[in-house]
């Protein structure tokens, strides 16, 4: 048996620690904070309904989110907007 991890093995652990696309000072947040929107824009569907920020962040339009590391987040629409009215 080869004691040696194969290439395949090699580009998955790379992967997984995949630098950020942030390259301007000062950094945004990354996406385990909780001020992670804060994010700029690295690409914007707004007819598809979704937004890429530049730490790996997907938003979509109903507020949900998708992290780099594949977990969810449920939107997260503020509460009594029911009662907010236009402005004429």
């Amino acid at each position: 048996m080869d004691t040696e991890p194969s290439r395949t093995t090699e580009k998955l652990t790379q992967r997984k620690t995949a630098p950020t696309m942030c390259k301007h000072q000062p950094p945004c947040p990354t996406a385990e904070s909780a001020d992670r929107e804060a994010a700029h824009l690295v690409a914007h569907f707004p007819e598809q309904g979704w937004s890429l920020l530049c730490n790996g962040v997907l938003l979509f339009e109903d507020t949900g989110e998708l992290l780099p590391d594949g977990e969810i987040i449920a939107p997260h629409r503020p509460l009594g907007t029911e009662s907010v009215t236009a402005a004429a």
